[in-house]
Parts: structure tokens; sequence; C-alpha cells
């Protein structure tokens, strides 16, 4: 069976699609047996960007129902209870407050019983899953990393699942304090949550329980958030995973954020995973938009696209699709407005993410669901290409009237600017080979700078001084653009990881601070050149600045269906209107199998209803920020 999603924002609901098997797979191509679990990208509906964090149990069944009779049809099934469920909505409550969740026992957060009266005498989600399971649908929620600092705090107990009472262990109880890890606390939700230290067994106990609690209450899909990303856990997601996988059904397991996501990282937990995001928030502005094009590009040339996941494949992730009826980014209050994205964007959008076969998950209000987003979410082509379509790659060779690369430039003002020109910092995993590129010389007794090993007149430096904690971590910091700290304390340093939410659109920007001496800023360099960060357990590393979508530029994907066709698609992201063209003996580069030299391509093109048939030539003109979808039929 197949699987796809769809999603809200600020309060989710992700919808998958079960279709039938590929049965037999084109000559040309090799694929194992497809397995039985999460073998298409999901789809679904997801709370975030509609209701934020204060959807209430009663708009949520309202939007299931909706999503049953309407949606599920067109094979979106799981819905998705997005974010602080379990947050009392009260004032004083916002999303990085203390104290205001509510949590059970043995500290495990529980949903809010103002907002989902259902859960009262420890029901849980328990009764709102068996609604939506009536209705033919799945049911999935959000969670953060390890364990919340209020149940830390309050050291409450840590279940043993096997018991069913207070773990114990050498002959003593274990408690929060005991496992929560506080210099790891989510750097962009620092009262909410923190890592729990996975090597002891009373952590493992945690752990454990949670999601033998989800289990229980019927959930089927959980997006495990603050442990990708700049905020890698790879030993919570690793355990997470053998858990859900040892489980008597499946649970679709999804990793949350994906900023500074690269293949090489993923390549580590996407075996452990169903999918995983690899940018920022997505929201309604072109700017996000564009800003999927290049890290799309990259995984699909690295393979990631389907490989092998948990119990079945897993699914590069490019976050919520931010249309319909929307709330603002950071509302805790909505819906209250239509998506600023005009319906160019909206297909551009659209189009790309099935041509990459993302899960797509709708993030508006279903309850206002305008027949022309309808249509554009229930396109049967686009529907067709996201769960069956393979091969699917960025395609180079494509020529336009008017348009030309620009290189996008760090900021010159700001501290990463200054101090890196034309190279940009990133993070990687430590197994990466290109981050084993820093050295170490001492300017004084104090400070020592830490520079990227580069045959350059100037290679980019950071500054290093001996902490004021007691410590052997190595604290990374930077004035300005001068060589060495200044007296005034206003030093900044540099964080491997946002200290809020990113969008898509900032997505790749260096995060500097000022100077807390946390773990998030902490760093070792170690005898191999490599810079470990003490938060992430990532690498730092320097590349230079790549050509990236801009304002003027022209991008296109193609991909095979299983019908032997051919879907390509141009994508116009100049600000004026462009003529694309492709000659199809380009087409016969990348896929060679394909005999198309010299015969005759039947073409539609699903936009403008435009058909016909050429031998050599495909061209269209293509509206600004907008796109062509082409299906040819090459006999």
């Amino acid at each position: 069976m197949k699987i796809s999603v769809l999603g809200f924002f600020c309060f989710s609901f992700f919808f998958f699609l079960f279709a039938p098997s590929l049965g037999r797979v084109p000559s040309e191509i090799h694929l194992g047996t497809e397995p039985e679990h999460a073998s298409t990208p999901p789809r679904g509906w997801n709370s975030y960007d509609s209701f934020c964090w204060t959807i209430s149990e009663e708009e949520f069944l309202q939007n299931a129902e909706i999503l049953s009779n309407r949606l599920k049809p067109h094979g979106y099934e799981y819905v998705v209870v997005d974010y602080l469920w379990y947050r009392s909505k009260v004032p004083g409550a916002y999303v990085d407050s203390l104290g205001f969740d509510v949590i059970d026992e043995w500290g495990r957060p529980i949903p809010d019983p103002g907002r989902w009266p259902s859960s009262k005498d420890g029901k849980g989600f328990s009764e709102v899953a068996k609604k939506v399971h009536s209705m033919g649908l799945k049911f999935g929620i959000h969670v953060m990393r390890g364990i919340s600092l209020q149940a830390f705090n309050a050291n409450t107990p840590i279940l043993d699942t096997v018991k069913g009472s207070a773990y114990v262990e050498s002959g003593r109880q274990w408690r929060a304090k005991d496992i929560g890890v506080k210099e790891r606390a989510c750097a962009w939700m620092s009262h909410g949550f923190m890592s729990v230290n996975t090597k002891l067994e009373a952590g493992r106990a945690f752990l454990r329980s949670l999601y033998l609690q989800y289990a229980e209450w019927g959930v089927d899909f959980v997006k495990n958030d603050c442990v990708f990303g700049d905020d890698l856990d790879v030993d919570e997601i690793t355990f997470v995973s053998e858990v859900l996988r040892n489980l008597d059904r499946p649970i679709l397991y999804s990793l949350s954020p994906g900023t500074s996501v690269t293949p090489a990282m993923a390549k580590e937990v996407s075996g452990l995973v169903n999918m995983y995001r690899i940018t920022g928030d997505d929201w309604d502005s072109w700017r996000d938009v564009l800003s999927h094009f290049d890290v799309t590009r990259d995984f699909a040339n690295a393979k990631m696209i389907g490989a092998t996941g948990l119990l079945g494949r897993s699914w590069p992730d490019l976050d919520m699709l931010p249309l319909g009826w929307l709330t603002d980014p950071g509302s805790n209050e909505g819906p209250h407005r239509t998506s600023n994205l005009n319906l160019d964007e909206q297909r551009t959008q659209m189009t790309l993410w099935a041509m990459a076969k993302s899960p797509l998950m709708f993030g508006g209000d279903l309850r206002k669901l305008d027949e022309t987003t309808y249509n554009l979410i229930t396109n049967p082509t686009l529907l067709e290409i996201n769960s069956f379509s393979l091969n699917n790659m960025e395609f180079p060779y494509i020529s336009s009237t008017s348009s030309r690369r620009k290189k996008r430039a760090l900021p010159q003002d700001s501290a990463e600017g200054r101090m890196l020109g034309k190279r940009s910092l990133g993070l990687t995993t430590c197994k990466d080979a290109k981050a084993n590129g820093w050295s170490t010389k001492a300017l004084d007794q104090d400070l020592e700078q830490v520079c990227w090993r580069e045959k350059l007149e100037e290679p980019p430096c950071l500054y290093k001084r001996k902490p004021l904690l007691a410590s052997d971590d190595l604290q990374a910091t930077i004035r300005g653009n001068t060589p060495l700290l200044a007296s005034d304390g206003m030093e900044l340093c540099l964080d491997a990881s946002p200290r809020r939410r990113l969008t898509s659109k900032e997505f790749g920007a260096g995060s500097f601070s000022r100077c807390k001496w946390d773990a998030n800023q902490m760093w070792e360099l170690n005898a191999n050149g490599s810079l470990v960060n003490s938060y992430s357990g990532l690498c730092a590393t320097v590349d230079l600045v790549k050509d990236d979508a801009g304002s003027s530029e022209i991008r296109s994907w193609i991909a095979t269906g299983r019908r032997g066709e051919i879907y390509l698609a141009f994508f116009n992201l100049n600000s004026e209107k462009t003529v694309i063209s492709a000659n199809l003996a380009d087409i016969a580069k990348v896929f060679p199998w394909k005999n198309i030299k010299g015969v005759s391509c039947k073409y539609h093109e699903i936009w403008s209803g435009e058909s016909g048939a050429t031998e050599e030539l495909i061209s269209i003109a293509v509206e600004n920020h907008g796109c062509s979808l082409f299906v040819l039929t090459c006999v």
C-alpha cells in the first residue's frame, strides 16, 4: 500500500494515501519488493497554519469530518494535532512559557482538558483517535524532544512500563532530574523541553513510556520536533525508532525541524524514520517557496527520495502547504486570512512538492476550503506524480528568452558576512570528511584563532578563548570584523541552533548571538580538524556561497510515470513572464532507455490545457512565479 500526506499551519492534520500496488515495474527500472508501510510519501492535513497551538477538540473533529468526506476519496487520510496540545490556554501562556503544561504523574504531557474535554479521567487522546478512526482516517500528534522542563523541575518519577510502577534500579527510584540533560534544552524552546540521557536505562524507560502511551491512545503518526537539523539528537531518534519498530502496528515517524539539514546528515537517520524536514518552517511568502528549490535538488541528487526507512521508505519533507484559510506566523489565534501566495505561486509550490515526492501536508482550515484550493490539492496529475512517479530529479537542459542567475551574498553588515565574505558557515554530520577543516593558533594566553584551512590570503576565522566556566569546551566568539575581542563586553558567539523557529526563507543564515556560555555555544576542536558542537554533536563547515534560487531564474524538474509517460515541469522564478524551452534530445540524455530520439511526442500541459505533438522542441510562455507541467507520451 502507498501513503501520501497533507497538513495545516498552527494546528495539524496529516492525511495519508493508501493506494494500490505499483504492479509491474518498468523493465528499465530495478526496484526491490515494495514494503507495506510508508511506500509512498504521506499526504494529509496539519493544524499548525490555521490554528497554531490553540486548536480545540471541536475544531479538530470538524476539520477531520470534512477531510473524510471531501479529501479521503483523493487519498488524504491522516489528521495530525500539531504543537502544544498539552498547554493550557490561559493568560501568560505562550510558546516558550514555563509552568502551563498539563502533565501526568510520570511527567508525560497529556492533552489540555480545557481544549480537549474528552481527555479527562486519564483518557488522553484515545476518544479523539476513536472518532478519527471511525471516519476512516488515521490520527497523529506533534511531540517535542525528551522531557519537559516542567517535569524536570517537579522531579516526577519515571514509569516502568513492564511493572506498571515507578522505575527502580540499583535499589533506588529514578526521577526526571536523573535523566534530563538541562544543558541540552531545545535551543528555540529553552523553557519547554530538554534531551534525556538515553545511555541510562532510566532515560530509555521514560521515552518508552511516552511512545507506548501514544500507541495506547491510538496514535498512527508522530512528528518529533527539536531532534533534527540544527537540533540533531541521533540517540533519541534511534531509540524512539526502535520502540516504534517493535510495536504490533505501524506508527509513522517524522522528524523536525529542517534547518541546516544536508543529505549527509539525513543519511544517518533516514533508515530510522519515514519522513524528515529539510527546510525551516514554510509560510505563504514567495521567498519561502524560492528557498526550497536548491535543497530539493540536492536531496534528489543524493538519491534520498524514497530511500529505505522505518518499516518501509523515507521521504524528504518540504513542510506544509500554506494554502487556503490561514493565521499568521507566531499568532495563537485564527484563522483569519487567505494565503498570501497568488494562484501561480500556489501552483508552483504544489508542483514542486509533487515532482520532489514530498509529503503533501495541507495547511488551511478545511471549514473554509474554497474551490480553487480544493481543485489544486486534489489535482489528479499532481497526486499521481507524488505517489507513483520515478526517477524524479531537477532537469538542467532548459533555456529561456530572458533569464540570468544571481548569486546570493551574505549581508555584509552581519557578523557572519563580515567574517566569511562570500563563504557560509554551516553544520554537517561529523562523519562527513569535509568537516575536518579547522586549525588553531595562539594569539595570546587567553585567545586563540580558529581558522578554516583553505589556501587563501585571509581564510575565515573564529576566535577561541578560555571558557569562563570550568570546561574543556571551545567557545567560538567573534567581535565584528576585528581580530581581537573588544573590551565593551559586546562579543557575539556562534550558535549551533537558532534561538527561535526559523522560516524557510531564513534557512541557512548564520547564527550569532550574545555569548551565554551554554551548550549551544560550546565547541570542541578535535585533533582531526573537526569543530564539534556540544548541543547537537554536529560539526561546523565553511562552504562557498552557491548559486541560489533567486528573483531572476528558471528551473525544471522531470520524472517518469508508471504508464510510460514523462512528466516535465518548468518553473519561472523571474518577476516577468518568460518563455522556457527544452529539447526532446536533452530529455533522452537523462532517460536514455526511453528511445525518444527522432520520435513524435504527444504533450498535454495541465494548467493551460494546451495539447499537441512535437518531434523536437517543447516551449511555452510561463507567468512570473508560475509553472507549466507537461505530460509527455512518446511513441
